[in-house]
């Protein structure tokens, strides 16, 4: 499958990274095009691909495309690649923007899925959430679950669910680099030098996730393992209970939901 690059930032260049390391594809079958012809060049460098210099090069080359701009950019980046776009397929990574939005700016016979990557996908291990509701062939859709595979984990989920994955894998990064800030500051404030807190409180959390899902133990339990009888830990638990700590998390979530839904309803209307 020779794919396409409709841009080349941090997380259409994660994933083409990714293909082209795991095997997925060869570097001599990605086609990169940015408008910015530094990014698509050092990207091209970096994976073997071919940086072209305008859109029509680009849909000449290329089968399927991964829609990998800004949402302010999506217009313009789908009306340069209209015509070359009819009868292939079109990956959206873009945040908010939905399967029936992005088929009408596509052309007669193009079939089109929406997808929610996460920023961990720039170290492979993104949470990917693919669209039920999609019109890509079969032989397609196994292709782009290959391609997200090489940079983490992909789930599909209904239409209805995808704002809901949003607000957990694809906000949760900053709520989990956020946690992080704070142990660290605890550390700190004990009198561990920044640096080392960081990098303890970050690899104390990559280390816990990876015991939940290789144990398929629930959090719950976990958590108790290291709850001794009148020790350290059952006494934090206390004070973040105090401090409302998972229902604060929980209106986080639900704040995001929402805020991806009123995002999601204002681009179907356009």
């Amino acid at each position: 499958m020779k794919i396409g690059f409709i841009g080349s930032g941090n997380m259409g260049g994660a994933i083409a990274r990714g293909i082209v390391k795991s095997g997925v594809v060869e570097g001599k079958d990605v086609y990169l095009y940015d408008v910015d012809p530094a990014a698509s060049e050092a990207l091209a460098r970096d994976t073997g691909g071919t940086a072209v210099k305008t859109a029509r090069e680009l849909t000449d080359a290329a089968e399927m495309f991964v829609l990998a701009v800004k949402p302010v950019y999506v217009k313009d980046a789908l009306r340069a690649c209209y015509d070359g776009l009819a009868g292939k397929a079109v990956v959206s990574i873009v945040a908010g923007l939905t399967g029936p939005a992005l088929s009408r700016q596509l052309p007669e016979g193009a079939r089109c899925l929406q997808t929610m990557p996460n920023t961990p996908a720039m170290v492979n291990e993104g949470v990917t959430a693919l669209c039920e509701e999609n019109t890509l062939t079969e032989e397609e859709l196994a292709f782009v679950r290959r391609m997200f595979s090489a940079i983490g984990r992909v789930y599909t989920l209904p239409a209805r669910l995808i704002e809901a994955e949003s607000a957990v894998a694809g906000s949760g990064p900053a709520y989990a680099a956020m946690f992080i800030e704070a142990l660290a500051d605890g550390g700190v404030l004990l009198g561990l030098p920044r640096a080392q807190a960081m990098e303890m409180a970050a690899q104390m959390l990559i280390g816990t996730a990876k015991m939940m899902l290789e144990s398929g133990k629930h959090p719950g339990a976990i958590k108790d393992m290291v709850c001794s009888p009148g020790g350290t830990t059952i006494e934090a638990v206390r004070a973040l209970e105090k401090g409302a700590f998972r229902a604060s998390t929980i209106e986080a979530v639900i704040a995001a939901g929402e805020k991806a839904l009123a995002i999601k309803r204002e681009t179907e209307k356009g």
